[in-house]
């Protein structure tokens, strides 16, 4: 092919390599120059134009991205006619696209006048859904270059679809006392609507408590049924691989094929098989509709496209899915300095519906109670923390000697939590700019959770409060900036912080989270039982 300025005389035949307009006359880019429109740009006092010539062995931009676009084309994949040199290619049905990733590139480094742009490999599309293009750059290209390009493809379809196959999905839900049927009931909802893409069905909805024995019976009832796919949503994230859910399945007879994904959202993930049937432990953010490392295991599984452990440890490129305004990255200048928020643990209560125990002393994973609320706030790197001891202050005191937080006492505590809270307040040194107050009895409540209130915090410093929400329900610890502390001297009775928080109105932040933990507190036998368990 050659390209360059030709005379009007030579033009016929060439193609117009831009759009010229010239007295009456309009020659659009890529159009043939014939005799009648080179006699009119003539007559228009044009003498020279930029064209192109086909040489013999070349082939025309359109014939050449048709001939690509077909070798490529795999299952479930229709290719649009021609135009200017590309090919569009559509689903033709719902599924995961597959990708030759390695034909694509080969493909993409034989000229660069030969391309192709895909959607990512096995993301889920829907019919209609423009998953690729084919582009020549020039207005034609060699035979040779074309056979090249069409060698690089191999013999096996580079895109194509794999169709969602109908099937029936077993949900398995754990429960702990403090865990709202209706926080289940959403998730089911939930759950529902990311199956009806691909005309899948609920085979059972199961709730068992959040312990081995009883989930591992559900999972082995399952994978005995007519069930396709097992997911397990529970009460409380998984972190080990001794944990309830994967111990569950270990009893059950089946394999945990991997405990974790480089996805974020949705980090703790596992995957497992019983009777040659996924079982998925679902991480605690798969109960938000948003896109999570659960939705890229379960299209796949919905296809018939095995996800093994490999599979897994390949998904860190691009497996960061969304900004989460409440931790930015990088953080703002200047905003979630360390030590700039402190933190205040309430432990001062009775546990009057424990009974004769206080409720804050009892072990639960090799420590009181309350030892674990107190780390998760030093481990999220809150400084100075107090705690506000009450009832039983010195046994209170003794638990958390080895640990490097202050103790303030609360002779006031009977009357209610407000109390406690102002004990607190009033006990923070001038330079802080908030501080995080948690429960003593919240013990399922991570480090990350107070992180993300800090950096929710440094991201909207004109904010009064930030709370952590739980399907739109507010839940605890909660951030009170320096701008309320006045306020919370006139608290009285039970009620804490709430009456602030609604009087800050939309000056309160709030973080969405998928952790029940967030709501889970301990405050009668059978809820420690349930958590001891």
């Amino acid at each position: 092919m050659r390209f360059g300025p030709v005379t009007i005389a030579e033009a016929v035949g060439c193609i117009a390599a831009h759009t010229i307009r010239a007295g009456g006359a309009t020659v659009k880019k890529g159009a043939t120059i014939t005799a009648e429109l080179a006699a009119r740009l003539r007559e228009a006092g044009v003498q020279e134009i930029v064209a192109v010539r086909l040489e013999p062995g070349d082939i025309g931009e359109n014939a050449a991205a048709e001939r690509l676009a077909e070798q490529m084309t795999g299952e479930a994949i229709t290719a649009e006619a021609p135009f200017t040199g590309r090919v569009n290619m559509f689903a033709t049905t719902a599924g995961v696209l597959k990708i030759d990733v390695a034909a694509i590139d080969a493909f993409n480094a034989v000229d660069e006048a030969i391309t192709v742009a895909t959607l990512p490999a096995l993301k889920a599309v829907v019919a209609g859904e423009l998953v690729a293009t084919v582009k020549i750059i020039p207005y034609a290209v060699a035979e040779t270059q074309v056979q090249e390009a069409l060698a690089a493809l191999g013999a096996g379809p580079a895109i194509a679809v794999a169709p969602y196959r109908p099937a029936r999905v077993a949900v398995i839900s754990t429960l702990l006392p403090g865990l709202k049927p209706s926080v289940v009931d959403k998730t089911l909802r939930i759950m529902e609507e990311r199956l009806a893409p691909a005309q899948a069905t609920l085979a059972a909805d199961k709730r068992v408590p959040h312990e081995p024995q009883p989930l591992a019976a559900a999972i082995a009832e399952q994978a005995k049924g007519n069930a396709d796919i097992i997911v397990v949503f529970g009460a409380s994230a998984i972190t080990d691989r001794r944990d309830v859910i994967p111990q569950a399945l270990v009893e059950a007879g089946g394999e945990v094929e991997h405990l974790g994904m480089p996805v974020d959202p949705g980090n703790l993930l596992m995957l497992g098989r019983l009777e040659g049937k996924p079982v998925i432990g679902a991480p605690g953010c798969a109960r938000s509709p948003k896109e999570n490392s659960f939705d890229w295991v379960l299209q796949r599984s919905l296809a018939g496209i095995r996800v093994g452990r490999s599979d897994v440890q390949r998904m860190g490129v691009g497996g960061l899915l969304m900004e989460i305004v409440s931790r930015p990255q990088p953080r703002a200048p200047g905003h979630g300095e360390a030590g700039s928020v402190a933190g205040i643990v309430l432990a001062a209560g009775q546990s009057t519906r424990m009974g004769a125990r206080n409720k804050l002393l009892q072990p639960l994973r090799g420590k009181p109670i309350l030892r674990h609320a107190v780390e998760a706030q030093l481990e999220a790197g809150l400084s100075p923390v107090f705690v506000v001891t009450g009832h039983e202050q010195d046994a209170v005191a003794a638990a958390l000697a080895d640990l490097p937080v202050r103790i303030v006492h609360n002779p006031d505590y009977a009357s209610g939590l407000a109390s406690s809270l102002k004990t607190g307040i009033a006990a923070l040194p001038v330079e802080v700019r908030g501080a995080v107050v948690s429960l003593g009895d919240m013990p399922n409540v991570t480090p990350n959770v107070i992180e993300r209130l800090t950096e929710a915090h440094g991201a909207r410093p004109e904010a009064l409060a930030v709370v952590p929400t739980l399907f739109g329900q507010r839940g605890n610890p909660v951030l009170l900036a320096r701008e309320v502390f006045p306020a919370v001297s006139l608290l009285t009775g039970d009620r804490g912080a709430r009456r602030l928080l609604d009087e800050a109105g939309e000056r309160v932040v709030e973080v969405a989270f998928e952790d029940p933990a967030i709501a889970i507190d301990v405050d009668t036998p059978e809820a420690l039982r349930a958590l001891q368990g």
